[in-house]
């Protein structure tokens, strides 16, 4: 396997150009995961998948990376993962959530979840919905120069999350007291956006420049997102 690590950086058409890329491929593996977890077809036909999927991977890993290696097509000054299970273009097993933030410290996503992240039968697993409860928030933080890791996160289900619903949440920053920000967030369904699905409370503390260093030093790489800023 080639080792990742002694590849150039990305110039930012060299990056643009394998974002689309990595995009493509992630829209082809959540195709895949989705069909997977839905199929009933004979086992015969399972066993041949499994060795096709197989032979894919290691064509894939005939270049890689290490466990703690940022991607080139991330930027991790800004928290832009494109890999990130929550949302990334790049993961087949993220949500396909659309997100959108301002400097205001306000962020907003779309998502329509599917069968991959099923819990009780025909209902989005609640794990995910924290998850996805928890992105947003994170990211009206760091749209509003409050960068910050999730210390606590409380998630009130108010209702069932039904699959194959068109989904909005809404995130807004709350108070900020040195490094420790609030943020409050809510879960709707966008034909009934007066009913409450879930809600969260989020509470993020940033990390100062040398404990970023500490936390993150097994990438090898400068990241701010989750520090403080001036």
């Amino acid at each position: 396997m080639t080792d990742a690590a002694a590849l150039p950086a990305l110039g930012p058409d060299e990056r643009a150009a394998r974002r689309v890329a990595v995009g493509e491929l992630g829209d082809a593996l959540r195709e895949l995961v989705d069909a997977a977890v839905r199929t009933e077809v004979p086992e015969a036909e399972l066993e041949a998948v499994a060795a096709a999927a197989r032979e894919l991977a290691a064509r894939l890993r005939a270049s890689g990376r290490g466990l703690h290696d940022i991607a080139r097509v991330d930027d991790p000054e800004t928290g832009e993962r494109w890999y990130s299970p929550v949302y990334g273009p790049g993961s087949p097993v993220a949500p396909p959530l659309v997100a959108t933030d301002s400097p205001d410290g306000r962020a907003t996503g779309r998502v329509t979840v599917g069968k991959p992240h099923e819990g009780p039968p025909g209902l989005v697993h609640g794990g995910v919905v924290a998850t996805l409860l928890d992105h947003v928030l994170a990211r009206a933080l760091r749209a509003a120069g409050r960068g910050g890791l999730t210390a606590t996160l409380t998630v009130r289900y108010r209702r069932p999350v039904h699959l194959g619903v068109p989904l909005l949440l809404t995130a807004e920053m709350g108070e900020t007291v040195g490094r420790r920000t609030t943020a409050h967030a809510r879960l709707v369904a966008e034909d009934a956006p007066e009913v409450v699905l879930a809600e969260a409370e989020g509470l993020f503390v940033a990390l100062r420049a040398e404990q970023a260093a500490d936390v993150f030093a097994a990438t090898g790489r400068a990241v701010g997102a989750w520090t403080t800023r001036s």
